[in-house]
């Protein structure tokens, strides 16, 4: 199967030289040495499940394909592209970091003194920065695309049959089984820049046929294997992958050795590649959460591979490093990891440098159509907007130390007092870090089959009262009933639910309407400085805090300032725009230079929509235009998580932050406001003595 957009000339090279050179080279090390040349990180990772074959194009694969030349006439070298790549995506990414530096000494001279001078200077400096931040990424792109070496073991489709049949004990008695009756295909129209007639596209299959596809030829390039590793508990338990995969090693390894080039060889390294994949990107939630699972993989690894396979040894490394937390997909992909200690210094410089060089462009397009003629706010109303307590600042990292000085020495004390005297960005800064912490230890596949987690539309996701042990999965279950299943949304959501109520019950307990108004100026401008920094988890869930129905009621809202009270109607259409679409986050570029965390809930809720439905065709085979859709819109978990925050932390105002949402996490808001006069409408003692001597009038009047 050739895929439309993969990069031309790959599919073509079946009996090229370089792929002759490749699987020359990998066969003959495969079984050979325990430090595999072509042992690397494999997983495709998120790009792969949500651009598909559009994620490597044809500039990359041409990239890719005059390195390693001396002159033009010499053959391709596999060794020479690895070492030419490694030294550019070294010296460009050391160049890079040296830049950023130069810039923030030029932006703090520029702060100091403000010549016209520094500033034009600066303004190059930007333009350079981006040329070399795009070409460190391209380079990546390319690194990425080069250690896909499993595609040397793919085969074409015709061999697929026999990828089934090769797990068998006795093939004898086996019907004989037909591509046709495993996978479902549709036809594309012609491809116009090639003279192809069109390709075949997955549309369906069974569970033994897509699993077969994950050997076909290209998988790993289109998507596939990335998409199936996100989706494949919809159809098969992670026991019956993990024993399709272990029963074509057991049965191709013997022979693997003998013909580099022969299906069975092909079988079996793929099995390999497949498995790493696997274990790089989903270790968290399949093995670690499985013991048994874990188990029989080591064992089948120790007794029946590592003595014959240098494989074996280093997916047993691989095991270990992913139990003790030190591995990762990103960890194995990045081509800025490996370009020493100080690399991981100046990747995160290099975000953190993204983040501003993109934040000015960003203000200028991001801005939200708001309700009933108030217009769109352009340029993130960049007026700064006036309260009784607090000011929202404009972004200035350098200044948070300084800033984060006052009074944190009461961090015990009870009260919303640091709320008020802290600035909004400090804040927003500070409850973004505790975000991405609970953020960043999510997977893409818990966002999947919330309903039988009891995650709902509209409404709390787990009662107070009740643990996540007690939820039912019989309800909704669109996994496999043996099929284990990670509830950490459930924990995602839970303390979404916690801030919400901490905000509600901070502004229920001040007792003054004066302070009731600087609160919610205070939690606005948080809630806008949030979604501003792309932090709309943290803005949804101040959003909910205040449209709790008692707190909508308080009578602070009508002495509320007007340009504080717009950012409410802001928020509301944040809300809107985000469940409008599942992608709307992924559009353009800006996800890939901002950071983002999106609300956990409301992304839920999209994949649950993409759920609703049956899974499986009338023939029963199972529709994978569907699962690819649904991995799409999970993938982008892993794509904000690999651009983090890089605020600094202020460790006592977070202790304060804590301890205050877990004081009230489980209040009674009701109960709260109900103690507190400042929460009900006061009729002032003249006024109300008037209207009692005026209804004693009256009465008399009637007996006379």
């Amino acid at each position: 199967l050739q895929s439309n957009s993969c990069g031309p000339g790959f599919a073509e090279e079946n009996t090229s030289s370089e792929e002759q050179a490749m699987i020359k080279i990998a066969g003959n090390s495969y079984l050979a040495s325990p430090n595999l040349p072509d042992f690397c990180g494999c997983s495709p990772g998120w790009s792969s499940a949500f651009y598909g074959a559009e994620c490597f194009d044809s500039e990359v694969h041409s990239y890719l394909k005059n390195l390693g030349k001396q002159k033009s006439s010499e053959s391709q070298n596999i060794d020479a592209k690895k070492v030419e790549l490694e030294q550019l995506l070294m010296m460009e990414t050391k160049n890079y970091r040296k830049t950023i530096k130069f810039y923030q000494k030029l932006l703090q001279k520029e702060r100091r003194s403000k010549g016209p001078e520094t500033k034009s200077m600066l303004a190059k400096l930007r333009g350079q920065l981006q040329e070399m931040k795009s070409k460190v990424q391209f380079l990546e792109l390319v690194k990425k695309y080069q250690m896909m070496y499993a595609e040397q073991w793919g085969v074409e489709s015709y061999v697929l049959p026999t990828v089934i049949h090769s797990g068998k004990a006795d093939t004898m008695d086996m019907a004989p089984m037909s591509e046709s009756s495993l996978l479902l295909y549709y036809n594309t129209e012609k491809h116009q820049s090639t003279n192809q007639n069109g390709v075949r596209v997955l549309q369906a299959g069974t569970p033994l046929g897509l699993m077969a596809y994950l050997y076909s030829r290209n998988a790993f390039l289109e998507g596939y294997v990335q998409q199936f590793l996100y989706t494949f508990r919809y159809f098969c338990t992670q026991e019956e992958f993990l024993q399709f995969l272990l029963d074509r090693i057991s049965s191709t390894l013997s022979s693997a050795s003998l013909d580099p080039s022969t299906s069975l060889t092909k079988i079996c390294n793929r099995s390999f590649y497949i498995l790493q994949a696997w274990i790089e990107d989903c270790y968290s939630v399949d093995f670690a959460t499985n013991t048994d699972l874990l188990g029989t993989l080591k064992e089948f690894i120790s007794s029946k591979v590592a003595s014959l396979n240098g494989y074996g040894e280093r997916l047993l490394s691989l095991l270990e490093d992913a139990s003790a937390g030190k591995s990762g997909s990103s960890d194995l992909c990045s081509g800025v990891d490996k370009c020493e200690e100080e690399s991981e210094e100046g990747r995160k410089t290099l975000h953190s440098l993204c983040k501003k060089l993109s934040e000015d462009v960003s203000r200028k397009n991001f801005y939200w159509k708001l309700s009933k003629g108030m217009g769109p706010i352009a340029q993130y109303q960049r007026e700064r907007l006036h309260t009784g307590s607090a000011v929202l600042p404009k972004p200035c990292c350098s200044s948070f130390t300084e800033e984060s000085s006052v009074s944190l020495a009461r961090v015990d004390e009870v009260g919303p007092v640091l709320l008020i005297e802290c600035s909004a960005q400090q804040l927003c800064w500070q409850l973004t870090l505790l975000q991405q912490e609970v953020f960043n230890k999510c997977h893409p596949v818990h966002f999947l089959n919330s309903r039988a987690l009891g995650v709902k539309d509209k409404c709390v996701a787990v009662p107070k009262a009740v643990s996540a042990e007690t939820v039912s999965l019989k309800v909704c279950n669109l996994f496999l009933s043996k099929c284990i299943q990670d509830q950490y949304l459930l924990q995602l959501l839970k303390n979404a639910d916690s801030i919400s109520t901490w905000v509600a019950a901070e502004i229920v307990t001040c007792h003054t309407t004066k302070r009731q108004v600087s609160l919610l100026s205070k939690f606005l401008l948080i809630a806008k400085c949030c979604y501003e920094q792309r932090n709309f988890a943290t803005a949804m869930q101040i959003l909910a805090g205040l449209e709790n129905l008692i707190v909508r009621q308080l009578p602070a809202w009508k002495i509320l300032p007007a340009k504080v009270a717009e950012i409410m109607e802001e928020l509301k259409a944040v809300e809107v725009f985000l469940k409008s679409d599942s992608l709307c986050l992924m559009e353009g570029d800006r996800f890939k230079t901002l950071p983002t965390i999106p609300s956990a809930h409301v992304l839920a809720m999209h994949v649950q929509q993409l759920e609703t439905g049956g899974f499986t065709m009338t023939n029963g085979a199972h529709k994978w235009t569907k699962l690819r859709n649904i991995a799409k819109v999970v993938s982008q978990v892993h794509a904000f998580q690999e651009n983090p925050y890089t605020y600094a932390p202020d460790f006592k105002l977070q202790s304060y932050l804590r301890q205050r949402i877990t004081h009230f996490k489980d209040a009674d808001i009701s109960a709260l406001a109900a103690d507190n006069c400042a929460n009900f409408h006061q009729i002032p003692a003249e006024k109300h003595s008037r209207k009692i001597q005026d209804t004693l009038r009256r009465m008399k009047a009637t007996f006379q």
